[in-house]
C-alpha cells in the first residue's frame, strides 16, 4: 500500500511538471492536480492495456507510434472527468503525456515495490 501511494505522490509530482512546462494544459489547484494524476493512474492500469489491445494493427502499422496518440487521448479523457483540470487542444494532450510519461518513468527507477528509494550502482570489475 504504501509502495502505490509513494507512486501516487510521484505521478503528481510528473503531473505539476506537465501543468508547468506544457502550455494549454492547466489546473486550478494542488487538490485538483492529486486527483487527476489517481484518475490517470486508475484509468492507465485498468483502461489502457485493453486499448492497445484493441489497436494492435494501428500499434503495428506506426511502429508504436500510436500508443503515444492513446497516451494524449487518455490525459485528454482525465481533463473531461477531473474538474479543475484542463487540456486546451489534442496537440497539448499528447506532449503533456509525452513529458508526463519520460518524467513519471525516469522517478519511478528509483522506486521500489514497498515505496522506498533505491539507488542501484552498477560496479565494474577490472
Amino acid at each position: 500500500m504504501k509502495g502505490f501511494l509513494v507512486r501516487w505522490l510521484v505521478n503528481a509530482l510528473a503531473l505539476v511538471v506537465v501543468v508547468y512546462t506544457i502550455r494549454g494544459i492547466e489546473v486550478e489547484s494542488l487538490f485538483a492536480t492529486i486527483v487527476a494524476a489517481l484518475v490517470l493512474g486508475i484509468i492507465n492500469t485498468f483502461f489502457r492495456p485493453l486499448i492497445i489491445v484493441l489497436t494492435v494493427p494501428f500499434s503495428i502499422a506506426t511502429f508504436g507510434g500510436f500508443i503515444l496518440i492513446i497516451n494524449g487521448f487518455l490525459l485528454w479523457l482525465v481533463s473531461k472527468i477531473v474538474k479543475g483540470f484542463t487540456i486546451q487542444s489534442f496537440w497539448a494532450a499528447f506532449w503533456g503525456a509525452l513529458v508526463f510519461s519520460v518524467i513519471s518513468y525516469l522517478l519511478n527507477l528509483w522506486i521500489n515495490q514497498q515505496g522506498r528509494l533505491e539507488i542501484r550502482i552498477i560496479r565494474r570489475t577490472p
